[in-house]
């Protein structure tokens, strides 16, 4: 099934430089593979591939709004949510979840039952099986505690300087005593 105003097959985005450092097209001479049971959501765009082709998987489902960049592969029973983008070349695995507006770089392997958490964006390859949050993305769990300490970052930072404030006075008094102790011998 494909939805309203769904481009499935342009250009992919390739440019190299010239040796004037201008940009010259990469002819996209490639094709897009929808396998049964694909739905792509209205305004997507799959870029067909440079060469070879670009393949989403049986029973894959793409939302509104998703772009799919030229030579990548989506396997089989995967999500891809509003806004998701793929960069050229990026190969998904088999069920995996790219939550809305996720977003993943050109030429990366992102394992099976993979989980990409909403707005989170990653920059290398992802190994089966892991759910992994934030820009740059890292595992889910680390990513919870960080955001929970994140919000208390300001409170931290009141708490750290009443400490050194204290120490400061403390060993102002430890001075001072070590000074009268050295004067009464």
């Amino acid at each position: 099934m494909i939805h309203n105003n769904s481009v499935i097959g342009c250009d992919g985005f390739g440019y190299a430089k010239d040796e004037d450092k201008r940009w010259l097209k990469i002819p996209q001479a490639g094709r897009v593979v929808l396998e049964d049971d694909v739905e792509i959501g209205a305004g997507t765009t799959i870029d067909r591939a440079s060469v070879g082709e670009s393949r989403i998987g049986r029973g894959s489902k793409v939302d509104n709004l998703v772009q799919i960049g030229h030579s990548c592969t989506v396997g089989e029973d995967s999500l891809l949510c509003a806004q998701v983008g793929l960069a050229g070349s990026s190969h998904i695995g088999s069920r995996v979840i790219l939550a809305g507006q996720a977003g993943v770089a050109g030429h990366l392997k992102i394992g099976d039952d993979v989980v990409l958490t909403a707005k989170s964006a990653t920059s290398h390859d992802i190994p089966a099986g892991k759910i992994i949050s934030g820009i740059p993305a890292f595992d889910n769990r680390d990513w919870l505690r960080a955001t929970a300490a994140f919000r208390r970052l300001g409170e931290m930072a009141r708490t750290v300087r009443n400490l050194e404030r204290r120490l400061k006075e403390l060993e102002e008094r430890d001075d001072e005593t070590e000074i009268e102790a050295n004067i009464e011998l």
